[in-house]
């Protein structure tokens, strides 16, 4: 009972002592942790992160359109197709034909479908693997007469599938985006099967944060259809200038062989523009197609609206361009951030926003600390009265356990919400239960007849088994909260299962250590409880 290493006296005084100094900056106002900042840049001044129910900020949920999916594949389905007719020499009356859901064309030769059924069938792998009970289902369903007619449609499982695969998608450039924009500590998340989640704590503008999130950005460069061209190749597109422009419908060259867009400014004109940089596969269609048609112009499509079609002056081999378009300078600045951070997959629609004021967080910060004043206050006072000394020593704990906490939000970034202190509140209550259990095992096991020191051996060594089962089960039920929950209960989660933890460091060990201290020097003839 009185043995204690003293490495483990010095290990636990040590890490209380980091554990205070990790939390002070978070006690104190920003203007205080800058001016520490500045004067001592060498000391950890990470400060614990609000959540937006806390601080404020702007909650959007965002839903991917399921029709511009289901178009983008029916186009794919159609150049797919246009592909495999031209490597099988295979030729069509009156051209492909896009429906709803698929796209059909009439052999020109019926006895070439041998050739073109099986590649056509190819394009629809599995689902399965990904698809909950639909085991096998191909994505791509092919049809076939007599007489030629090839029909090609894309099935439910294929739609599923692909609104899957594009919100996982979504959810890395949404990431991206925001990084680079500079806004700190976001929360994007799945919600549902076609839903995500965003919230940034601290910003007050959403129409920002929409702007930001709802574009695609989707980069193409098309060339500008001629005259005497076949109108089923050619599209008009909106110019952001105003008009309509005729080009091809094939995509020369994408915009997710990009490897880097920053905004500038044309040494000519002084105006803002966009520099981007091709990987080498990208760079190698650009050099080829400049060098193939040079004197037509070139259309750069930005989500389906031409933002400018300079002509093709000479071949570009660099690997490099320039976007213009009469931008101003934050507009150019959030163009190359989205060709940086890449396009969404499909179409993003907002179907909720809030705005959550400082003034609301600020009386959830106020809530919060009331309530773990009034809780602390209480579990010190009942502490002090039923226990004395012990008592003394469970309060320590008590505050040793409150700053761990805190110390651990702060080195691992998590984000503390209001039901996060929820969780801290509760904790406070578990940590003393744990408290009271040894000093109630303790007076049993003096009042059985045990001198002072064979009561306390007894009753930490007892009572230990009981405080780790609670713990462990109460652990267990943190860790599925975390993940099958989100937002706030994983918040909460987060800080319960911390709390846990440090239980079992600040009511068993400290406490222990703190009650072999005071009887090595007090040698106390009767125990104080």
């Amino acid at each position: 009972m009185l043995r204690f290493a003293p490495w483990k006296v010095i290990a636990i005084v040590g890490m209380t002592l980091i554990a205070i100094l990790i939390v002070i900056p978070s006690l104190l106002g920003p203007a205080a942790v800058d001016s520490l900042r500045a004067k001592f840049p060498w000391l950890p001044m990470k400060t614990i992160t609000l959540g937006l129910d806390l601080q404020g900020g702007s909650h959007i949920l965002l839903e991917v359109d399921s029709a511009s999916v289901v178009k983008q594949q029916v186009e794919n389905l159609r150049d797919d197709a246009r592909r495999i007719l031209r490597e099988e020499k295979a030729g069509v009356s009156g051209g492909i034909a896009m429906l709803p859901r698929g796209v059909r064309f009439q052999l020109t030769n019926p006895a070439e479908a041998d050739k073109v059924l099986p590649k056509l069938r190819a394009l629809g792998q599995n689902a399965g693997a990904v698809i909950l009970g639909a085991a096998g289902a191909p994505t791509v369903e092919v049809t076939s007469t007599d007489n030629g007619v090839v029909q090609a449609n894309v099935t439910d499982a294929g739609v599923t599938d692909k609104v899957r695969r594009a919100v996982d998608q979504s959810i890395e450039v949404l990431r991206r985006r925001i990084d680079a924009s500079g806004m700190k500590e976001p929360t994007i998340q799945r919600q549902g099967a076609d839903r995500i989640l965003v919230q940034v704590p601290g910003l007050q503008d959403p129409e920002q944060l929409k702007q930001l999130l709802g574009t695609t950005a989707k980069l193409e460069f098309r060339l500008v259809a001629q005259p005497g061209e076949d109108p089923a190749d050619i599209e008009e597109l909106d110019q952001t200038e105003g008009g309509k422009i005729a080009v091809e419908k094939q995509v020369m060259v994408q915009g997710e062989d990009l490897t880097d867009a920053q905004p500038g400014f044309d040494q000519r004109t002084g105006q803002p523009v966009v520099n981007f940089r091709f990987n080498l596969r990208g760079g190698q269609k650009f050099a080829d197609v400049t060098t193939r048609n040079v004197g037509r112009p070139f259309a750069i499509v930005l989500d389906n609206k031409v933002i400018s079609a300079p002509r093709i002056i000479s071949p570009i081999t660099g690997g490099s361009g320039q976007i213009s378009g009469n931008f101003t300078v934050e507009q150019a600045n959030n163009l190359a951030i989205l060709l940086r951070a890449g396009a969404l997959p499909a179409k993003l629609t907002t179907i909720e926003e809030r705005t959550v004021g400082p003034g609301l967080g600020q009386d959830s910060i106020d809530a919060g600390k009331l309530a773990s004043y009034v809780g602390a206050a209480l579990v010190v006072v009942y502490m002090l009265i039923t226990y004395g000394t012990f008592g003394v020593f469970a309060n320590i704990a008590l505050f040793v356990h409150i700053s761990l906490i805190f110390a651990a939000l702060v080195l691992l970034g998590a984000t503390l919400t209001l039901p996060g202190i929820a969780g801290i509140v509760l904790t406070i209550g578990m940590a003393v239960d744990s408290n009271v259990l040894i000093y109630e095992r303790i007076r049993e096991e003096a009042h059985l007849g045990r001198s002072i020191l064979s009561a306390l051996d007894a009753g930490f060594k007892r009572a230990f088994g009981t405080i780790v089962d609670s713990n462990v089960t109460m652990f267990v039920a943190a860790v599925i909260l975390y993940f099958l929950g989100s937002g706030p209960v994983r918040g909460f989660a987060v800080s319960l299962g911390l709390g846990i933890l440090t239980t079992i460091v600040t009511a068993v060990t400290m406490t222990r250590m703190m009650i072999a201290v005071w009887y090595r020097y007090a040698r106390p003839t009767k125990l104080p409880i």
